[in-house]
């Protein structure tokens, strides 16, 4: 499981440092893709590979899971750790995500979510604010 919130640098070949106790949970590698709110997604191979056969089973009559396929698939890369702990982040995620050179690496639980820092600071300041109105919300889903 992925938790917590860590500061790292993107270094200019576009290298990211992993936390190391999520490194222990992507020892056979894991996928990187475009994420939601202008942030990316790291899962572990297993569990993309769950997201992936749910993604292939939408109905392709439907546009709007043609379209959220199309971005979570095609915008997806194996990535593999070097001997420092790092991935490389290609240059079309790192522009879709905005990453500067501060950026936060979240866990949250099944993948690692990558945000540039001030993207990050700025959702999280908006979300906390509004975190009685999400909770009444997630009540009437069961949560």
């Amino acid at each position: 499981m992925f938790i917590g919130e860590y500061s790292y640098s993107i270094d200019e070949k576009k290298r990211l440092a992993i936390p190391p106790k999520f490194r222990k949970l992507l020892e056979e590698g894991g996928v990187i893709t475009r994420g939601l709110d202008n942030c990316l997604f790291l899962y572990s191979n297993e569990e993309w590979a769950k997201l992936a056969k749910k993604l292939s089973e939408l109905p392709l009559s439907r546009a709007d899971a043609r379209g959220f396929s199309r971005i979570m698939l095609s915008g997806a890369m194996e990535v593999n750790f070097d001997n420092l702990g790092r991935i490389l982040v290609p240059d079309y995620l790192k522009d879709y995500a905005q990453l500067k050179k501060k950026v936060i690496v979240a866990g949250l639980y099944n993948r690692i979510e990558i945000w540039d820092e001030d993207t990050w600071s700025g959702y999280k300041e908006k979300t906390e604010k509004e975190a009685g109105d999400i909770a009444e919300r997630l009540n009437e889903m069961g949560v």
